[in-house]
């Protein structure tokens, strides 16, 4: 009986340090698991919250930075001098998805569709892919926004692309500013004058309608900035309607 209280003492010793052992190799997976969950959620709370603080730095600088100094110049911005002709098409609203020929471009005014754009479909910058439709935009000139339009030489990313982005965000959307693309689809191709690659526009009003162009080489926040200090939203024919 001695004997085999003893090789039971003995197998339960070894169960028992068996079941120590099992224990530790269980601990030890749960801190691995744990460890590699933590460095996870770290580095997706990273992945997330930096692109955040660096985009809110760049606002807080930006926030900071006079319109002046967004851009090129006045000077390189080489500019022409403005030029206007009397305007109609005032509250002229043709079908909704009737093609409308402008003759210039880009227009400063004239018909246009009558679901103009309102809340959250009005941005201060549109790309190529959200750009809306030309006779929509018209329409916002007639409300008083003013329409910086830039050519197909301005690529996404480049300098003068993501200057027109800093300036619209500057100016923000109180100021009724507003910058699209003018494509090589739009009006048959027409292009801007040579060397010209950003045109500003304002439709005047109440009274003694004009349509207000100005072309340029390259986007200028000193150029713009002043246009939409001149042409604020309330002289338009419609002003501050949307």
């Amino acid at each position: 009986m001695a004997k085999k209280s003893a090789k039971e003492l003995e197998r339960r010793a070894r169960v028992e340090q068996l079941r120590r052992e099992q224990a530790r190799k269980e601990r030890s997976r749960s801190l691995l698991i744990l460890g590699a969950c933590i460095v996870l959620v770290v580095g997706l709370l990273a992945a997330a919250l930096i692109p955040y603080i660096k985009h809110q730095r760049q606002q807080s600088a930006l926030a900071s930075t006079p319109i002046s100094k967004l851009g090129v110049s006045a000077s390189a911005a080489a500019c022409s001098p403005e030029q206007t002709k009397d305007a109609k098409g005032s509250g002229q609203h043709l079908p909704i998805g009737q093609s409308i020929p402008y003759p210039d471009a880009p227009p400063a005014f004239g018909p246009h569709w009558g679901n103009y754009l309102q809340g959250s479909e009005i941005r201060t910058f549109y790309t190529t892919s959200d750009r809306p439709p030309l006779e929509r935009l018209v329409h916002s000139l007639e409300h008083g926004h003013t329409i910086l339009w830039y050519d197909d030489t301005i690529k996404a990313g480049s300098s003068d692309y993501k200057a027109i982005q800093q300036i619209g965000d500057r100016l923000g959307l109180d100021s009724y500013f507003i910058a699209a693309p003018w494509t090589s689809s739009d009006e048959n191709g027409k292009a801007f004058p040579s060397g010209k690659h950003v045109a500003l526009t304002h439709w005047t009003g109440p009274s003694a309608q004009k349509g207000v162009t100005e072309y340029c080489g390259k986007p200028s926040g000193a150029v713009i900035g002043d246009f939409v200090k001149k042409y604020p939203k309330t002289v338009a024919p419609e002003p501050g309607a949307a």
